[in-house]
């Protein structure tokens, strides 16, 4: 029941826990927020509502043990269809992440109570004034008005929209229905209720209601009651109608706090006056207003250090596609905003450092995260402040080849805010203070073409084919009895071929057989699916990959090798025990791999991802530097004592709470605190979530030995590793490689370093000797090209090919001839590596007339390449070797008249 009124919730702290009580102690379970990245919806780019980790329970495929939810769920919008980044900070209200409030009931209460309990909890446990509230309802939901109604609501503060504002539809097919949202009026003073009902009136008679500075909405109500089974089809009602609400914890922060922007609320302020501190400069809300204020600054810094921050702690990392171009991004916006505050490279890193010392009593994945948060923030921020010196500089470029009051094309602009991040702005204000304009028209027109191209429609994992969702909700999950034991008997549930479902399947067909039970393991958590056999009476079919497509659906695909299966059969599972027995030890090495790499390098050390094959294991992880090879040794050393000292595998089957409570790891993040009931492997000191295969003892492993180490991508490497059999033969390869080196060094093993080592240093000396007669070669040489030059207008030229492409070679011939020349200019031209390399050297009394710079810039276009320097030394490279000949003889063309 209830408890007895308290006082009305100040804080966005106080106003989150009021929230999750008020429904706890209304039959709702308390659900902890999913990741940002979504574990069961490809289609998504990141969780923006609520009700996305319930979305399968919304359509049956999945079973819940409460059938009512609360949540406070992190959210984040940016990207795909909410991809307009850039206005985030300037408004009162636009965030790139929030925090959704929300109540769910699957099939359990309706309208009735969810009208009831939003309006108590608005008007007496938050005391919003009553009078400055309005509801709005779908145009035909007279139910909905009679019971809004009923709760108090003046008729004159119910308004009916239309389907844009009050329908609510997870796709063009599936659950819909119509919604209801409470408003409120946000202009001060003290307007008397008539002037509010008048002003309510031609707001909500617009043809659409969006937010405004009189206007907001706080809180939607869903009623999902109906179904479409096909686009623009008809509404079929649901059996088990269900409600979805969504309240964003900053708007209702705002309201209650009584301040006009969300960026006013305790939430955000915090962050926003460390920026200040940091900075050095104030905070004003008034100047907020201002985009190229300090105090917009200040806005976007504070907001974007939230998203990164959860971002990062999620498992997102910066990188050039998908989430973590959008993080990218998110991050290059915040740092330019920072870099607008102070010259302190450190200020938005030091921000993030904040949200995690506010937010981490709430959401601990933070504390757990830091290091990686400040680590991948930081080494952003510095490697984009190089990439802004390099962006000005080519924008300098543009502006100096466009000329003094021209133009800087669109197609210029956008290529530098897609490749270095510049936004528009910037470089209108770098072009402004040389008096040049820049196409917006044309920037405008390629990025929304790019937004074209971005609208996000999934990662690459296929969307599960409707006829796995089916078959979830008629069959339900399979018994999974591999823990115990690999072979079994199953009764044929179902059977799919050619992605229609089939009776029976015979001889020379493929097919995925659903059992009610199976001891094969599905594909999930990093641990590829088993492999093996089905056998019966009428048939035999061998197991070719086993998937788990929709929650604890077990699929088999197999290939049928004899005789036919039909559904209600009962057959023989039996699982390739060779092949299973490698897919645990890799499983539990990777566990442990997992503990030495946090115990050498503490918790900034995270999991980014594994595979777990019957042959290898391969483990991503969070880190900026390379192992060493001491480094190596060590994790070898750890993870072999530990396989040594033959730790039991115990297995606790346990709620996600008292798991973590436990000191358990999520091995791929929070998707297992999303189940009512999660395993927990210890194996010695490794503790984690885990619901793979596993060795009985440590020892089972046998032996655990690395096979190399490298980066996948800005901040993440991987470690690939191999246990028992392939350990022992990737050694004895590895003697062999040392055995071959050492006989053709004309030693022993234990002599290879030393012996490599006098061998590198010969060759270094007999490198030095053949530099020193290419010297002198080329000194000779410079004599005989010198006699080529030619006179153009006056002037002498010299543009010939040499054989050694090589820079630093071309520079010091150069140097030569152009002391042989006296007066004139050098054009040398070579291959290197593939890649043509061109050198212009001009003496010194032509350097002002003919730069040397603007010579070789103008030849690298007969090349393809890219060149620039200085008005006596220049050179270009990069370009088609093909074409150095002609690049060479139009170098004669540029000095006449």
């Amino acid at each position: 029941m209830p408890t007895a009124k308290t006082a009305a919730p100040r804080t966005g702290a106080e106003i989150r826990e009021a929230f999750l009580r008020f429904f706890e102690e209304r039959g709702h379970k308390r659900v902890k927020s999913s990741p940002l990245v979504p574990q069961n919806d490809p289609t998504l780019l990141f969780t923006n509502a609520g009700m996305v980790q319930f979305k399968d329970v919304f359509t049956g495929r999945e079973t819940r043990d409460y059938k009512r939810a609360a949540s406070s769920q992190k959210c984040v919008r940016a990207g795909g269809k909410h991809n307009d980044l850039e206005n985030v900070g300037f408004t009162a209200r636009h965030h790139t992440f929030f925090e959704m409030l929300g109540n769910f009931s699957f099939g359990d209460y309706f309208k009735k109570e969810a009208i009831g309990w939003a309006w108590e909890f608005v008007t007496r446990t938050l005391g919003l004034p009553v009078d400055r509230l309005a509801v709005t309802v779908f145009r035909d939901d007279d139910e909905a008005e009679e019971l809004w109604r009923a709760t108090g609501v003046r008729k004159e503060r119910i308004f009916r929209l239309g389907e844009k504002d009050n329908f609510w539809a997870m796709g063009p097919t599936g659950p819909c229905g119509p919604c209801s949202e409470i408003h409120l009026y946000r202009l001060p003073g003290d307007a008397s209720v008539r002037q509010i009902d008048e002003h309510a009136h031609r707001f909500f008679a617009q043809d659409a209601v969006a937010d405004s500075d009189s206007w907001m909405e706080i809180w939607n109500l869903v009623f999902m009651q109906f179904e479409r089974k096909e686009p623009e089809g008809p509404l079929a009602p649901l059996p088990r109608p269900s409600i979805d609400t969504g309240a964003g914890l900053e708007r209702i922060a705002a309201a209650v706090q009584n301040v006009a922007s969300n960026y006013d609320t305790d939430l955000l302020q915090p962050l926003i006056q460390e920026a200040a501190r940091i900075s050095g400069k104030r905070y004003s809300p008034t100047d907020a207003l201002d985009a190229h204020g300090d105090s917009a600054s200040m806005r976007v810094v504070a907001d974007h250090s939230r998203a990164a921050s959860f971002l990062i702690a999620d498992g997102v990392l910066p990188s050039n596609e998908g989430r973590g171009y959008v993080l990218r991004r998110i991050l290059r916006r915040a740092i330019r905003h920072a870099q607008r505050l102070s010259s302190d490279s450190t200020l938005y890193a030091r921000v993030c450092g904040k949200v995690i010392d506010t937010m981490s009593d709430v959401y601990p994945e933070l504390a757990d995260s830091r290091v990686r948060i400040l680590e991948t923030v930081q080494h952003e921020t510095d490697a984009f402040l190089r990439t802004l010196e390099r962006g000005s500089a080519i924008l300098a470029e543009e502006i100096r080849r466009a000329g003094k009051g021209k133009q800087i094309s669109g197609e210029v602009a956008f290529k530098l805010y897609d490749t270095d991040g510049f936004p528009l702005d910037l470089t209108q204000v770098i072009a402004a203070e040389s008096g040049c304009t820049v196409d917006e028209a044309g920037f405008e027109k390629l990025m929304e073409e790019q937004r074209a191209r971005g609208s996000f429609t999934g990662l690459g994992e296929a969307a599960v084919g409707d006829v796995y969702k089916q078959l979830a909700g008629e069959v339900g999950e399979s018994e999974f009895l591999g823990y115990e034991q690999i072979a079994s008997h199953g009764t044929l549930k179902s059977a799919v071929s050619g992605g229609q479902r089939v009776r029976r399947v015979a001889a020379g067909a493929e097919a995925e057989l659903v059992f009610d039970r199976t001891p094969f393991y599905g594909e999930s958590g990093g641990q590829l699916g088993d492999a093996g056999y089905v056998v019966g009476n009428t048939g035999r079919a061998q197991v070719l990959d086993t998937q788990k497509p929709v929650g604890g659906l077990v699929v088999h695909r197999v290939k049928m090798l004899e005789g036919a299966f039909e559904v209600g059969e009962k057959l023989e599972l039996i699982v390739d025990k060779e092949r299973r027995a490698g897919l645990r030890a890799n499983h539990s090495a990777t566990h442990l791999l997992h503990r030495a790499l946090r115990e050498i390098f503490g918790e900034g050390a995270k999991q980014a991802g594994s595979v777990v094959a019957p042959d290898y294991l391969r483990f991503d992880y969070t880190s900026y530097q390379p192992l060493t090879e001491e480094q190596r040794m060590q994790i070898e050393a750890r993870v072999n004592q530990l396989v040594r000292e033959n730790h039991a595998a115990e297995t606790r089957v346990m709620d996600p709470e008292s798991a973590m409570k436990s000191g358990a790891i999520a091995f791929f993040g929070d998707k297992y605190t999303q189940l009512s009931r999660v395993r927990v492997l210890q194996i010695g000191p490794s503790v984690e979530l885990c619901g793979g295969t596993h060795v009985a003892r440590s020892g089972d492993i046998g032996f655990f030995k690395i096979q190399s180490e490298g980066a996948i991508a800005a901040g993440v490497r991987r470690i690939v590793a191999v246990t028992g059999p392939e350990a022992v033969a990737l050694v004895h390869e590895e003697e062999k490689q040392l055995a071959r080196a050492a006989s053709a060094l004309r030693g022993s093993p234990k002599d290879v370093a030393l012996k490599a080592e006098q061998a590198a240093g010969r060759i270094r000396e007999l490198e030095r000797e053949l530099e020193q007669l290419s010297r002198k070669a080329a000194a000779a040489k410079s004599s005989e090209l010198a006699q080529g030059a030619r006179e153009v207008n006056g002037i002498k030229v010299l543009a010939a090919r040499h054989e050694n492409g090589d820079p630093e070679s071309l520079r010091e011939l150069a140097d030569k001839l152009r002391d042989q020349l006296k007066s004139g200019i050098v054009v040398l031209g070579g291959e290197k590596d593939g890649k043509a390399t061109l050198l212009v050297a001009v003496t010194p009394d032509l350097s002002k007339k003919y730069k040397a710079g603007d010579l070789v810039k103008e030849l690298s276009k007969t090349l393809g390449g890219r060149g620039g320097g200085k008005p006596e030394l220049a050179q270009a490279g990069g370009g088609d070797p093909a074409r150095l000949d002609a690049a060479l003889a139009r170098a004669y063309e540029l000095v006449r008249p």
